[in-house]
């Protein structure tokens, strides 16, 4: 992993393995599947729940400053822990996590790169017994909206062609053929992808084992649809927690400085009244 732009952003299994019990150190599980983490997991670990404690229940957001203290003083989370995140599907929903982590200043929060697949395949131990959490003081600091793309800001990148726009979604989706995942409900009116995004499924970025690829293959994957760090990078998918996945992957293996994420994503684009689609395979390169 030394490669990568920003190495200290992953841990390995073995090293969650050996560190798990330390008292200055926080796993945390958050899976698409909200019930994989009873069936077990890492020795230690809490779990959080994507669409209920990561997100606002009330209003389509992200947790407000207040919300995000909350949930890191209830988890036994402290400013100076080493707060580490993993999951399924190649850290999908953990990386959403660790996304809304660095948005309030969560100094080292890190992923278990390979996730639960990695975990689960090398036989490690696991436990079905809740973590315990002791409650601790958190403060978070203001939100770091350079982070994070919101409508108005896109639809300019988008016409003025100003930032490259990664589309992280799978082909079918970029097309427009489906609209959602199967089994996914969160949905839109229309299917395409946003005028002038380049297709880069989340999941090149990835070995079979959930791990991600080497610096250099991450380089040619983006680098060869355009996104090499030369303007500022907006990714997005459906409701932004693939795209996190994207944004740890350009900000901190590749170590590009402007990315932002759109979590807004294509359920707010594709229901957007009198909003512009493209639609079919990704066009050549130019």
């Amino acid at each position: 992993m030394a490669d990568y732009a920003h190495p200290e952003a992953l841990v390995t299994t073995d090293w969650v393995a050996n560190h798990a019990a330390d008292k200055s150190v926080r796993i945390v599980e958050v899976d698409v599947d909200t019930k994989a983490y009873d069936e077990g997991h890492v020795p230690g670990a809490i779990a959080w729940a994507w669409n209920t404690q990561l997100c606002d229940t009330i209003r389509r957001d992200i947790l407000s400053k207040e919300q995000f203290e909350e949930l890191m003083a209830s988890s036994g989370v402290a400013p100076s822990s080493t707060l580490v995140i993993y999951g399924d599907n190649n850290n999908w929903f953990a990386a959403w996590a660790l996304w809304q982590a660095k948005i309030y200043g969560h100094a080292d929060v890190r992923l278990m790169n390979g996730g639960r697949k990695k975990w689960l395949a090398e036989g490690r131990e696991l436990s079905i017994e809740k973590g315990h959490a002791e409650r601790t003081s958190y403060r978070a600091k203001d939100a770091d909206l350079s982070l994070r793309a919101f409508l108005p800001q896109v639809q300019k990148a988008s016409a003025e062609r100003s930032s490259g726009m990664v589309d992280v979604r799978s082909p079918q989706e970029y097309s427009g053929e489906i609209l959602a995942p199967p089994g996914l409900p969160e949905t839109c009116q229309r299917g395409g992808h946003i005028p002038g995004a380049r297709s880069i499924p989340w999941g090149k970025a990835c070995n079979e084992d959930g791990t991600f690829k080497p610096a250099e293959e991450l380089k040619a994957l983006y680098g060869g649809e355009g996104i090499d760090g030369s303007k500022p990078v907006i990714a997005y998918c459906r409701i932004g927690e693939r795209s996190s996945h994207t944004w740890f992957v350009l900000k901190y293996l590749l170590g590009l400085e402007n990315v932002t994420n759109y979590d807004g994503s294509w359920t707010e684009w594709g229901n957007l009244v009198g909003a512009s689609v493209e639609k079919g395979a990704a066009a050549a390169k130019g």
